[in-house]
């Protein structure tokens, strides 16, 4: 005679005792799909609020890869703000040319831009840089990353500037920031870890906003998926290459096991953002002596790259 099949009780909702979705370990919460989007959205908004990263009269250029972060990041803005006359909202998706890879995730963004009715604007690296980044990365796949995260951030610039965009909106989410954190202080990188990239710069920058900033990966996949707009997606080939690869799982083991820790992790970086503000020894920023881009030495990491792939 077979056993009989064990039953396991689906938690119920700290809140009002429906079924659960998910459970925030931090806050020691259950909660169901209604009150996870309540609180999810609820959250962000103060995280907008509370450092005046959206304001009447911006034009929001929103990262949109199509992937889940930014598609969530699209989706919260536009519920948040969709009333709001005085706020406009922008797609910019970034096609590196991945080949079997891009081509899903442009195909979801170009989706939900037409589901939200959002203006959309597409750069390529193609357009920009000559040639596709799987062509670019030939004979260096292991800098995939490093190269791939200064060429896009100029393309998301470039279409943040054709939209007209007073701020740039990425979806980096609370495991992003805290991986980012502790490779900083591995790198041993004191700049980057207490740089602020949502401040005036005067102009000379479109400032970077991260509403997502305080939501953990989970709490993002769940969101979709009981909103009914989870798309499961390839992963880029080349993030085997990346350090981050490697802190991401050491950062999940740890928060697993002792909760709260991405958030310590966000709580010193603030700490440390207000005691070093103007005391790191950073170059003051100036232009790019070959393409005239702001940057903070002689040359810009634009710049750099293209004499790299010279040689």
């Amino acid at each position: 005679m077979s056993p009989e099949p064990l039953c396991t009780k689906i938690p119920a909702c700290s809140l009002c005792g429906e079924p659960a979705v998910i459970h925030q370990r931090h806050a020691g919460h259950f909660l169901c799909g209604t009150h996870l989007i309540a609180d999810l959205e609820h959250r962000v908004s103060e995280t907008v609020a509370s450092r005046q990263q959206i304001v009447p009269g911006d034009c929001v250029a929103v990262a949109l890869s199509g992937g889940k972060d930014s598609t969530a990041l699209l989706f919260l803005l536009h519920r948040l703000f969709k009333s709001h006359s005085d706020i406009r909202l922008v797609a910019v998706t970034v096609d590196e040319g991945i080949d079997g890879y891009r081509e899903a995730t442009v195909r979801s963004a170009e989706d939900l831009v037409r589901r939200l009715g959002v203006t959309h604007i597409t750069v390529s690296f193609g357009e920009l840089f000559g040639d596709s980044l799987d062509t670019i990365l030939k004979g260096r796949k292991t800098q995939a990353c490093s190269i791939c995260g200064i060429l896009r951030k100029k393309a998301l610039v470039v279409g943040a500037e054709r939209a007209g965009a007073t701020k740039l909106a990425t979806g980096h989410n609370l495991d992003d920031e805290a991986q980012s954190v502790l490779m900083n202080v591995l790198r041993g990188d004191l700049v980057r870890l207490v740089r602020n990239s949502g401040a005036d710069s005067g102009g000379r920058f479109i400032p970077r906003i991260k509403p997502l900033m305080y939501v953990q990966e989970k709490e993002i996949a769940t969101y979709l998926m009981v909103q009914g707009i989870w798309e499961d997606l390839p992963e880029c080939p080349y993030a085997i290459h990346a350090l981050r690869r490697e802190v991401r799982s050491m950062l999940s083991g740890i928060e697993y096991r002792h909760p709260g820790t991405m958030l310590r992790l966000m709580e010193n970086k603030k700490i440390l953002e207000t005691g070093f503000s103007g005391k790191t020894g950073e170059e003051p920023v100036g232009y790019c002596r070959e393409c005239g881009n702001p940057c903070s030495g002689e040359t810009c990491q634009i710049c750099q790259i293209r004499h790299s792939l010279l040689r």
